[in-house]
């Protein structure tokens, strides 16, 4: 375990995050345990999970398996597209719960906004509902926009504390993190390190790593934090996981910081599906 330990950010509703965590999309269930497990020794304390990952269960064996204490981890999990709705989101909160092995969760999120299904309102009002039993302490989105944020808040009054959308230095989502800075909103990436070998290789990063003698990984994850956005990287590589929470010790300079700005490549940088258009079970 590192000496390095994440900053914690603070949402609206008084309650806070831990700034770096670890996420375990497209880890199989079985894997999810041991990597969970690693992830707490290497310093990790927010594990972001979901429902359609498949791997709610894994995580909950690697809770009860760590000595971490329950109030020391912050857990978040997230509704599918096909669980929307005010009663199946109620319903599909419960069967996470259970696979989890938990007695409530710091975070349960909205996975997409799904604009053709229309439902997402509604899966709001159950989050709110949630919120208010006790069984969830945040409530938040993924995938949002700027127009769906702000219905949400025209409709129930209630802000998202969060919202994770796809965000890395070539896709930077400049204007929506605009937006949610001035409502309060914080912003939290996923992919932050693009997904692939093209944004790690990228000359002006490299650069930037050999100048603070660290990975280009490490750079990446520590724009993230200089911006403000919490940061989910995934890694099953043991020294990976290590390497990747080891980013909150390196600290880049204004100029550092403006190289990688510079690199946004707009909508072209955009890896996944546009959230204002996606439409998936």
């Amino acid at each position: 375990m590192t000496n390095l330990v994440s900053p914690e950010l603070s949402f609206h509703d008084g309650n806070s995050i831990p700034q770096l965590g670890y996420g375990v999309w497209k880890v199989e269930d079985d894997v999810a345990t041991d990597v969970v497990v690693q992830a707490f020794a290497a310093g990790y304390r927010h594990i972001d999970t979901a429902r359609i990952y498949g791997n709610e269960e894994g995580v909950g064996r690697a809770i009860a398996a760590t000595d971490v204490p329950r109030e020391d981890m912050f857990i978040t999990t997230k509704v599918w597209n096909a669980d929307q709705g005010y009663e199946s989101t109620l319903s599909a909160f419960d069967a996470s719960m259970e696979r989890l092995g938990l007695e409530y969760l710091d975070l349960y999120l909205i996975h997409w906004l799904q604009p053709k299904q229309g439902k997402y309102v509604d899966t709001w009002k159950a989050l709110i509902e949630l919120q208010k039993s006790g069984r969830v302490k945040s409530i938040g989105v993924c995938n949002f926009t700027v127009e769906a944020l702000a219905e949400l808040e025209e409709a129930t009054g209630v802000l998202p504390v969060i919202n994770q959308v796809e965000t890395h230095p070539y896709f930077p989502q400049t204007e929506l993190r605009e937006f949610e800075a001035s409502k309060g909103i914080l912003h939290q990436s996923w992919s932050p390190l693009g997904q692939g070998s093209e944004l790690l290789a990228d000359p002006a990063l490299v650069a930037i790593a050999e100048k603070h003698n660290a990975t280009v990984a490490q750079v990446v994850i520590a724009w993230h934090l200089a911006l403000g956005n919490v940061v989910i990287p995934k890694s099953v590589t043991p020294s990976r996981i290590v390497e990747n929470h080891a980013g909150l010790g390196v600290t880049l300079d204004e100029s550092d910081i403006a190289a990688i700005n510079a690199l946004d490549k707009g909508a072209a940088g955009r890896i996944a599906a546009d959230p204002a258009v996606s439409d998936f079970a």
